[in-house]
């Protein structure tokens, strides 16, 4: 019994060794294995710096790059040397190498942040002793908490969106430099600009929304305006946003034609223009000493100017024009025919893409499509920026039909075939490379600076994206289901005939006014101003030669579909 007690205490002390030997033997091989992953990802992170360098700068502009971005391929009918469009990728920039899944990832990220910021913020005071107490910077009054139908708005001036820096010294300067007298909040980040107040007033509980850059500030609710007044400073008296358009033949019957009038004996550009910005009209029409106010219509649709001689006088005086023509300014009240936008009720049964090449000014077209269809429009991706600018769609999920077409840079076989049809905007490789270079260096409305493009990154760009510009449209050639063609510099030379086009293919009936309105809200907030570039020709012949190859091969596929072939203007001869 003793022996057999001797033998089980030797096995359970040899075991016990077993397995404290076992064990350290694991967190041995554990550590190793721990630090070979920390050093393989700092070996990948200093290989890497660029991608996440891009990813920052992506994330700073609000845009997911396209998938396409990462592998710019060449369509199978590119009759170029297949050298030629590999080239590119050997010679990318190494910001062109982030993943998919990454930029997916950081996509849902952004989605899911915006989407939790989008709801009503509840202070925890009381909402009407907040508003009553708005900060000492606001210049104004604050008139009160109203109601607010975004179907038949009272404050029907231009509308503004900020989802991170909305105040209401931000809305009232904005509204003040449209010589606006009141300016409404609504959920914390919408600013709406008129010349009076609502009608019906609200509680103060009801507007309860903060604003989103200011704390303690309230900004409306929901269905809730807090309107303040406007205090025009001196310099926005002046005309500097009164734009003269031109000398045009009189109508017939001008009283028919504009809805208000003003005789003066001393009548003045100044005096016109800010009577009918009152009226809320954005033009101001002058004949003798006659002002009217009014909008663009089919009687009077400024589309044949006059010569200039024939209005006599200067442009200043009230006898600048008599007789049968009369001078036309543009007042700074937008036009607000064709602004008020919404979602599809329905589903839509045809989902139809909005496709072109970065830079190919596709945020134009949907700006244009918005305001001729009175429906927003989606996105692959989502752009803070667009959509702090009035794009709502950009929030929208791209899948949800809801939308009346979806933005895509993307050109891909699966991508597309996703698409019941398609717009295809092309433009100008030339204009469409310059136009995405100053867009990642500046931003949707600066330019590039002479560094960013005297430095290795503009050749590599070149390199890089003037393939996939061609072989973008020829895989939209391909693989699209039902396509119309539109080039960018015949919708901006004939908008009104190019963009019933458009708006016949989307299939929705629009009025005549509506598409006036749309020319004389034609820029949006999206137009390049301020210095422009620089005086220097920034392709070499060895560029030129590249992308020459690219346009007479992209203009033979057009042809060979039976499309209309690229603009002559662009065509090398």
């Amino acid at each position: 019994m003793a022996k057999a007690f001797f033998r089980l205490q030797k096995f359970l002390r040899r075991t016990q060794f077993l397995l404290f030997f076992l064990t350290a033997a694991y967190l041995m091989a554990g550590s190793l294995l721990l630090l070979q992953r920390g050093r393989l990802v700092i070996q990948q992170g200093s290989r890497g710096a660029p991608t996440r360098q891009a990813l920052q700068e992506l994330g700073r502009a609000g845009l997911a790059e396209p998938r396409s971005l990462q592998s710019p391929r060449a369509g199978p009918r590119l009759l170029v040397a297949m050298e030629a469009l590999q080239e590119p990728a050997r010679h990318s920039p190494l910001w062109l190498t982030s993943r998919n899944a990454e930029l997916r990832q950081l996509r849902r990220r952004w989605l899911h942040r915006l989407g939790s910021e989008q709801q009503p913020l509840q202070p925890a005071a009381p909402a009407a002793p907040a508003a009553a107490e708005h900060p000492a910077e606001h210049k104004g009054t604050y008139m009160g908490c109203f109601t607010h139908d975004s179907r038949e708005r009272t404050l029907r001036g231009a509308v503004f969106y900020d989802l991170r820096k909305m105040t209401v010294a931000h809305c009232q300067e904005a509204c003040a430099e449209r010589a606006y007298s009141y300016a409404g909040l609504a959920h914390g980040a919408e600013c709406y600009c008129g010349n009076s107040l609502p009608a019906a007033a609200a509680p103060g509980r009801e507007c309860s929304s903060e604003c989103r850059g200011q704390r303690g500030s309230v900004c409306g609710g929901q269905d809730r305006l807090s309107v303040y007044s406007v205090q025009l400073r001196p310099a926005t008296r002046p005309r500097r946003n009164v734009i003269y358009r031109g000398c045009f033949r009189a109508p017939e019957n001008l009283t028919d034609t504009f809805p208000a009038s003003l005789i003066l004996p001393n009548l003045t550009v100044e005096m016109c223009s800010e009577f009918c910005s009152k009226k809320e009209f954005p033009l101001a029409v002058i004949r003798g000493q006659e002002c009217h106010c009014g909008f663009p219509t089919g009687r009077f649709s400024l589309r044949e100017g006059a010569d200039g001689q024939r209005c006599s006088g200067s442009r200043n005086a009230s006898s600048a024009a008599g007789g049968q023509y009369c001078l036309v300014y543009q007042t700074p009240v937008q036009d607000t025919r064709c602004t008020d936008r919404k979602f599809l009720t329905t589903k839509s049964k045809v989902f139809v893409a909005l496709s072109s090449f970065p830079g190919a000014g596709n945020t134009w077209a949907r700006h244009l499509i918005e305001h001729a269809t009175g429906y927003y429009t989606g996105s692959y991706y989502f752009d803070g920026a667009l959509y702090n600018k009035g794009f709502k769609g950009e929030k929208d999920h791209w899948r949800s039909r809801r939308t009346i077409c979806v933005k895509t840079h993307e050109s891909g076989k699966t991508e597309i075939e996703m698409f019941d049809s398609a717009i295809l905007l092309i433009r100008n490789p030339y204009k469409s490379l310059m136009a995405e270079f100053n867009r990642k260096y500046a931003g949707h409305l600066g330019y590039a600076t002479d560094r960013n493009w005297k430095s290795k990154e503009w050749p590599d760009f070149v390199n890089s994206y003037s393939s996939w510009w061609a072989s973008h449209v020829l895989e939209w050639l391909k693989y699209g289901k039902r396509l119309l063609v539109v080039h960018y510099e015949e919708l901006k030379q004939s908008l009104i005939p190019t963009l019933r086009e458009m708006v016949e293919f989307l299939n929705v009936t629009v009025t005549e006014d509506r598409l006036l309105c749309v020319e004389n809200n034609r820029d949006g907030n999206f137009k390049r101003s301020g210095a422009k570039q620089k005086d220097f020709e920034p392709f070499t012949q060895e560029m030129k030669d590249l992308i020459n190859k690219y346009i007479l091969t992209v203009d033979e596929a057009l042809r060979g579909r039976n499309f209309s072939g690229l603009p002559r203007e662009y065509v090398p001869r």
